[in-house]
């Protein structure tokens, strides 16, 4: 495939590094510039309206996160032994493929202990985990039911462990909202050091004017070559808002994730687009996310008015795992968080204390800014009084949801 015209190529490529540009420049739960290398860090509470370390974050796990560099060497992961309890270890490669997630979908309920080794390492035996890139991004999901279940639940949170060589940090990665002589050149470090697959192979030729494998050099363009770099770029800041986590197309009112979430192979806009909106999401295998359709622009729902969720009795969310309805407040540049309420409730679902079902089974979700009254205060949802957007997640969702055969109903007006 032969090189595309410098504007294209700029274009395609501020795309094709932009999670490995999120991944390595962010910090991310209590992960700053000064924390080591290859040691987990815990956050000890659930999220809340406060958090702002990544887009789209959950109200139903704690987390725990690793930054990891194999260059010097393999790094030993521990999971505890976590019972009933949802736990997953999701392993992302430096352009945010899950290429494995380790926990109680896959690995079962009993933990053990696993050798992550860097693409070149020779090693070999039954818990040995290959990466396919030096950097690679752990993050940690432990299921919390409720106040009165934290301590409990950091405890099994303990028991994850990453134990690796020290390795010092990098040096300062530039952010996308950085020129794009910044940003490529970022970009050209982070590629050196996790080299592309050879599937990207088409991609990379694509976007060879701008030599982003060969020593990136801003000053070898001419000042026209510069402006179509800047117009490209343009193009793509604004193309990367637009499908990501809530994928496109919508049955009933709600987008199905596509199957290739989570590990994206050769759809790098999508790639993009989910590392703005959703960066860290799970293989649909492991979790489904689900956005709503709202009756504003970008799907966004209307904030003054009451909106209901209904669930017959036959057809509640199935799952193996747990499902959770979260709201967000959107940002202009496309990413997500927690909206503050009175209640300090920033999700609702099947482990939801004082979730109250009708008494043939069914189920309603009220969704909206006003109070829909003491009776129903344990099925609501508080909103906003601005536009909001919507979240279904479904952990270890089972076939019938992951093949098309269940779906959710739709929101509806009160």
């Amino acid at each position: 495939m032969n090189a595309v015209d410098l504007k294209t190529a700029a274009k395609e490529a501020w795309l094709y590094v932009l999670p490995l540009i999120e991944v390595a420049n962010a910090n991310i739960m209590g992960l700053g510039p000064d924390t080591p290398l290859n040691t987990l860090t815990h956050v000890r509470n659930l999220a809340d309206h406060t958090f702002r370390d990544i887009t789209t974050p959950n109200n139903d796990t704690l987390y725990s996160t690793s930054k990891i560099d194999l260059s010097a060497g393999p790094v030993t992961l521990t999971l505890p032994a976590s019972g009933e309890r949802y736990l997953s270890l999701a392993l992302m490669d430096a352009y945010t493929n899950n290429f494995v997630v380790l926990g109680t979908r896959a690995t079962g309920p009993d933990g053990g202990t696993f050798t992550l080794v860097g693409p070149a390492d020779a090693a070999d035996g039954a818990n040995v985990v290959r990466a396919p890139t030096n950097h690679v991004w752990a993050l940690a999901r432990v299921l919390i039911d409720g106040p009165a279940d934290l301590e409990a639940a950091r405890v099994v949170q303990s028991g994850l462990s990453v134990q690796g060589p020290a390795v010092a940090r990098p040096g300062p990665i530039a952010s996308r909202r950085d020129p794009w002589p910044a940003y490529f050149a970022s970009a050209a470090e982070l590629l050196k050091a996790n080299p592309p697959p050879a599937t990207d192979r088409a991609q990379l030729q694509r976007i060879e004017g701008l030599r982003l494998l060969d020593g990136f050099d801003p000053d070898r363009f001419s000042e026209d070559e510069k402006a179509q770099i800047a117009a490209g770029v343009a193009e793509a800041i604004h193309d990367s808002r637009r499908g990501g986590l809530g994928g496109a197309s919508f049955v009933d009112g709600w987008s199905y994730p596509n199957p290739a979430l989570g590990d994206f192979g050769q759809l790098y806009g999508f790639r993009a687009a989910v590392a703005l909106s959703g960066l860290a999401a799970l293989p649909p295998v492991e979790a489904m996310y689900m956005r709503g359709r709202g009756d504003m622009p970008r799907a966004l729902y209307d904030g003054a008015k009451t909106w209901r969720l209904h669930f017959d009795a036959d057809r509640l969310i199935p799952v193996d795992g747990f499902w959770s309805l979260t709201l967000y407040e959107a940002t202009d540049d496309g990413q997500y968080f927690f909206a503050d309420n009175p209640l300090g409730r920033y999700s609702i679902g099947d482990r939801t204390e004082g979730l109250t079902y009708n008494a043939d089974g069914s189920l309603d979700i009220w969704i909206g800014h006003e109070s829909p009254g003491e009776a129903l205060k344990g099925n609501w949802l508080p909103a906003p009084a601005e536009p909001f957007a919507l979240f279904m997640r479904a952990y270890i969702p089972r076939a019938e949801l992951r093949g098309g055969r269940y779906r959710l109903p739709p929101v509806e007006e009160a």
